[in-house]
């Protein structure tokens, strides 16, 4: 079952452009995936290791609602990855979008921050 939120891009958010600034987009596609994960494994403690493609495909402006879905994809001896997509709907009600797309891995990690089996 997906993981699913949503975040509203105020002007804190925008480049010197008008537009969301990717790295606000890419922490919270991060942690989107680090949501998914730990609710998926309860008391177990993650750090992101990858994402395996960073490309925006449009873009967000002021006002926009994103919506991020993130599923789990993969699953290894340590680590979980997610595919996180994220949607954004105008303020005026448009139609939804597919703004970016990425397979985020986390790995599962002990208190001293070894890999530890899932």
């Amino acid at each position: 079952m997906p993981t699913t939120t949503f975040k509203l891009v105020m002007p804190e958010h925008l480049n010197h452009y008008g537009f969301l600034f990717g790295g606000h987009l890419l922490k919270w596609v991060d942690e989107v995936a680090w949501m998914a994960a730990s609710r998926d494994y309860p008391g177990c403690a993650f750090l992101t290791v990858g994402m395996d493609r960073v490309e925006f495909r449009k873009r967000a402006g002021n006002g926009d609602i994103l919506r991020f879905e993130a599923v789990s994809d993969r699953r290894g001896r340590t680590s979980i990855q997610y595919r996180v997509t994220v949607f954004r709907q105008p303020p005026d009600g448009g139609a939804e979008e597919l703004i970016f797309t990425t397979a985020v891995t986390q790995v599962r990690v002990d208190e001293a921050g070894r890999k530890q089996l899932l």
